[in-house]
């Protein structure tokens, strides 16, 4: 195994799930401890991979050659992580790490069906996706937002991520000619299109959430509606990304225009 595959996750949904909140909690109230909280974020979600290596090697009882990059990296990303956090807490306003310690038993849970290999379980990825979304909680009460506001974000950012995932699964099973379960995947977008429309009435979030909400009900149809044309779930990441990235755009607008 090359150094690379030791060093860097493999799946490109996690970076964006990971780079979402940091983006919209930065682009709502920038702050010094934000930007610190960058370091913290990527270092942690870095040091999961090979440290998922490591836990693998452990349960099997042996001690392969890629275990001592692993460990290297493991510790390397732990300290840029820990490094950040310190500066974040220096810096940073109000009880920021609240929503990390919320999020943590998601991470926990992710991490150890990993080790398991179960990492790609339904339950593992929908907790992995959902529990980077307390970034963007994290990011905007260390910058002096309102407590109330950082929590409805994360709870958009993780109904996006978790309604993601199903879409993902379905759209990889109608890429390899199975029965795709359209059903979960379309009503998860629309609970997750009926709870953005509901905080957006009571002038909790902007109606530009409806509308991102709105766009990826309208991806997940037009996506499942496809034959089974092959795609490399390289490029469904990739795309999911874009998908992600205008969400957190429409967001943004949303909260600095009022719209």
């Amino acid at each position: 195994m090359s150094l690379r595959a030791v060093a860097l996750p493999p799946e490109h949904g996690g970076w964006g799930f990971v780079l979402e909140p940091l983006i919209l909690g930065l682009a709502v109230a920038p702050s010094a401890a934000g930007a610190a909280l960058v370091f913290f974020a990527l270092g942690a979600f870095l040091a999961r991979h090979p440290l998922k290596l490591l836990l693998n090697d452990v349960s099997r009882g042996r001690w392969s050659g890629r275990a001592p990059a692993a460990c290297a990296f493991a510790i390397f990303y732990a300290c840029a992580a820990l490094l950040g956090l310190a500066l974040a807490l220096a810096s940073g306003q109000g009880r920021f790490w609240v929503p990390l310690l919320l999020a943590a038993p998601l991470a926990l849970l992710q991490l150890v069906l990993d080790a398991r290999n179960r990492g790609r379980s339904p339950l593992a990825e929908m907790a992995g996706a959902a529990a980077p979304g307390a970034l963007v909680a994290a990011v905007v009460v260390a910058g002096g937002g309102p407590p109330s506001n950082a929590l409805l974000l994360w709870l958009l950012l993780a109904a996006r991520a978790v309604a993601s995932v199903l879409y993902v699964r379905a759209r990889l099973r109608l890429s390899r000619g199975l029965t795709p379960g359209r059903a979960p995947v379309l009503a998860g977008h629309l609970l997750a299109l009926a709870v953005a429309t509901a905080l957006a009435a009571a002038n909790l979030t902007p109606w530009l959430a409806v509308a991102a909400f709105g766009v990826l009900l309208g991806r997940a149809v037009l996506g499942l509606a496809r034959s089974g044309a092959t795609v490399r779930p390289q490029t469904i990441g990739i795309q999911e990304m874009g998908y992600g990235l205008l969400t957190v755009l429409l967001l943004a607008l949303g909260q600095t225009l009022s719209l």
